[in-house]
């Protein structure tokens, strides 16, 4: 039972051919392509607001050096947070739950805001490495500590979004399988597991935005520092 739970995590396969760049894919299918008219539809005009409030939220603190990223990052948010919903849907896959797939995204561009600080403010970026005033004694440790803090950021991405999508299909399959059980049993209890599981779904959609919000945000922040 404990294997059939996990199954969910399982990369598809159909034929012995894995199905995993179709998931990649898919997402994009499903937003309509700008149009260069001055009046469009509606979805149109909704998805560009969207997309243009999210640019300036998260780039407002960042000077023009980091504007370059907003493409980047804003079509990295949308992805993550298509996939993510995408694999509340019934018989679907979700590609984010995979440690792999986080951390393919989570490592390079991480590694390409330590490179981009490096080159162009190289005393300002290692001067993150050692706080002001700290005592001569405490100078090797927290130098220590602090090259082991930037060294695992791109891994508390990778796993923070692994981990709670993980956890929220895991609870929603586990409260769906008590619903089954208990409605030939308890119909009253069955339906207050089947209660909690529609709130439950309701929370997952929203930690499935969430999520890909802090996952670029937190990119952001690391560009911040490196520009």
């Amino acid at each position: 039972m404990t294997l059939s739970l996990f199954d969910q995590f399982a990369s598809p396969e159909l034929l012995g051919i894995p199905l995993m760049a179709l998931a990649l894919t898919l997402p994009w299918t499903l937003y309509p392509t700008p149009s260069s008219r001055w009046l469009s539809n509606r979805l149109l005009t909704l998805q560009n607001w969207f997309i243009g409030r999210f640019t300036q939220q998260i780039f407002l603190p960042l000077n023009m050096n980091g504007h370059k990223w907003a493409i980047l990052l804003s079509s990295l948010m949308i992805f993550l947070m298509t996939s993510n919903m995408l694999g509340l849907l019934p018989y679907t896959f979700t590609p984010t739950t995979q440690l792999s797939l986080n951390m393919a995204f989570a490592m390079p561009l991480w590694l390409a805001t330590v490179i981009i600080g490096l080159r162009n403010q190289p005393t300002h970026a290692l001067g993150h490495l050692l706080p002001e005033g700290t005592p001569t004694l405490l100078i090797p440790i927290l130098v220590i500590i602090e090259t082991i803090s930037l060294l695992i950021r791109p891994l508390a991405l990778g796993v923070r979004l692994t981990a709670n999508l993980t956890a929220g299909h895991l609870l929603i399959q586990l409260i769906s399988m008590a619903t089954f059980v208990l409605l030939p049993l308890m119909p009253t209890v069955a339906l207050l597991t089947a209660t909690l599981l529609l709130l439950l779904t309701l929370l997952e959609i929203a930690v499935a935005m969430i999520q890909a919000y802090v996952f670029v945000l937190l990119l952001s922040l690391y560009l911040q520092e490196n520009v």
